[in-house]
């Protein structure tokens, strides 16, 4: 039998064997201990009690049980708890995997070195070609496992709920969550008390993230064309005037501007009283409430564009506004040819990404109208409610985890959809592809 194959099907026996045929006693020693810990780790944890916990989500639910004459609390199986211990089992067992893979690749290219007749690398080799050509991935080894059990476990979690029923009136340790598989995705559509909420959200957040994005943008980059002219005096004040929304949090200003358009006591409604008119239903009619969040969106939203549109401006040659004006080209061509051009070429990246933050723009929506008024056709949410502020009703207010995961994957795959195919259609990314 050749060595390689010889040194794998040992270090598939039992990870360092193959080292240790192949004489590397250090290596094959420090493995052998690695996988005596990881096996008696195994057992002392009891991973193949929790992957089957993931499997079944529990047998026993917890409950009141007659014993003799006397009732007493049996506390039995948590799913979710089974669920999370399950996950972190199966990515413990698929990292044990890949380092068993790795030692069996390793003892299999040592045994090609010996077959080859070439030198076996001793111990301290080894250590300083790792340190040469993996230092990077030495360093990121232990952030990397932070990453993987404080974001990727709980992404994974949150993703496996939705497979799962795991809502009011299921809720454990009283109850089991069973899996459903698509379900759930099943009655988003099918059932109409969910089905008319969700197209109809749907429809509102798309809408609304169009016209924010449009409004916001177009409006950042006016005036930042506007104090960029040449004639206009005092530019940093006015730059520092139009930046004040940015620079003030977010959360303040948009609670002053719920008490601002409040219909019985703000300043808005007041001043429309004092001049004759009557008092607007800012935030408890549909239409009005959509419109005074367009607005406030614009108050936050214009300065960070009007800021990245600053940046760019400056940056454009004056020699090609000269020369268009030898061509006799007026302000508009110049903006049209030029300076319109220039922006959306350095800012479409952007413009994506604010398209994206709009679609999961929590804080205007909720802090201005908490996703009213209210919709007597809708499951729990309002007429001003997007997909997120819906999920968040849904999984904190009402306990329904399971369809709060489904919109959760579905706000994910609209805006990962989105933003890829609208990027791939922008000119930077183009250029970009040319060049590469």
């Amino acid at each position: 039998m050749r060595k390689s194959t010889a040194g794998a099907l040992l270090s598939a026996l039992f990870i360092g064997l193959g080292q240790l045929y192949n004489r590397q006693w250090m290596k094959g020693t420090i493995l052998l201990a690695i996988g005596a810990g990881l096996a008696s780790g195994a057992v002392v944890l009891d991973l193949p009690e929790h992957l089957r916990g993931l499997w079944t989500l529990g047998e026993q639910p917890s409950g009141m049980v007659k014993v003799g004459r006397l009732t007493q609390m049996v506390e039995g199986d948590h799913s979710v708890f089974l669920l999370i211990k399950g996950l972190m089992a199966l990515i413990a067992l698929l990292l044990a995997v890949a380092l068993y893979a790795a030692g069996i690749r390793d003892a299999y290219k040592t045994g090609l070195q010996r077959e080859a007749g070439q030198k076996v690398r001793s111990f301290s080799q080894t250590i300083g070609a790792i340190g040469q050509r993996n230092f990077a991935y030495l360093v990121l080894l232990i952030p990397g496992l932070f990453i993987l059990f404080l974001t990727v476990l709980p992404l994974i979690f949150s993703i496996l709920l939705a497979f799962t029923n795991y809502a009011d009136p299921i809720l454990p340790p009283a109850n089991l969550v069973d899996w459903v598989g698509f379900a759930n995705f099943v009655k988003l559509v099918s059932l109409k008390v969910w089905s008319d909420t969700f197209f109809g959200v749907l429809l509102w957040t798309v809408i609304w993230a169009a016209i924010a994005t449009a409004t916001t943008y177009v409006g950042g980059v006016f005036v930042a064309v506007l104090i960029h002219q040449p004639r206009i005096r005092f530019k940093a004040f006015w730059r520092t005037v139009m930046i004040v929304p940015f620079a003030i949090p977010s959360l303040i200003s948009l609670l002053v501007m719920r008490n601002m358009f409040n219909n019985k006591f703000g300043p808005v409604n007041d001043m429309l009283r004092m001049i004759g008119l009557e008092g607007v239903p800012w935030l408890t009619d549909p239409f009005w409430a959509k419109l005074t969040l367009m607005v406030v969106n614009m108050w936050i939203g214009i300065p960070i564009t009007m800021i990245l549109a600053f940046g760019i401006l400056t940056t454009i040659p004056r020699d090609l506004y000269e020369a268009a004006e030898v061509d006799g080209a007026g302000s508009y061509q110049k903006f049209r040819r030029i300076t319109l051009p220039m922006v959306l070429f350095a800012t479409a990246p952007v413009l994506i990404m604010q398209f994206a933050g709009n679609i999961n723009n929590f804080n205007v929506i909720y802090l201005m109208t908490d996703g009213g008024p209210v919709n007597t056709r809708y499951q729990y949410a309002g007429h001003t409610d997007l997909l997120v502020t819906w999920l968040y009703k849904l999984a904190l207010d009402q306990a329904q985890y399971s369809f709060a995961s489904v919109i959760g994957i579905i706000i994910f795959l609209i805006i990962a959809s989105l933003s890829i195919w609208s990027y791939r259609r922008t000119r930077s990314y183009k250029e970009e592809d040319m060049i590469a």
